[in-house]
């Protein structure tokens, strides 16, 4: 399984998700492809986001059952911790020194 959230994408890199994955939501792709394809969709994802940003998962045979990557500008951020893949997140640089 795969699965892709975009936001903020381009209309041709969405119509172009289309040709290969099932648009479920709005932003929202999934699919059943090996490892070789997802690693094209992903090439295609990482050079046509633009101001964007995307997130990619799909099953895998580690611990957590699956993998994940991100790319554009998103306050989440894929790091390691002892081999097992978390979230950090980072301050929102909109919001400013009070917060509002």
């Amino acid at each position: 399984m795969l699965v892709i959230v975009l936001e903020n994408a381009p209309p041709r890199l969405r119509g172009r998700l289309a040709v290969w994955l099932l648009e479920v939501r709005a932003g929202v792709y999934v699919g059943a492809y090996g490892r070789r394809v997802r690693e094209m969709i992903w090439e295609q994802v990482g050079q046509n986001i633009e101001d964007g940003n995307a997130v990619i998962a799909w099953a895998a045979p580690n611990d957590a059952g699956f993998e994940f990557d991100t790319c554009g500008k998103n306050r989440r951020e894929p790091v390691d911790f002892d081999g097992f893949r978390l979230v950090a997140f980072w301050p929102d640089t909109k919001l400013g020194a009070a917060g509002k």
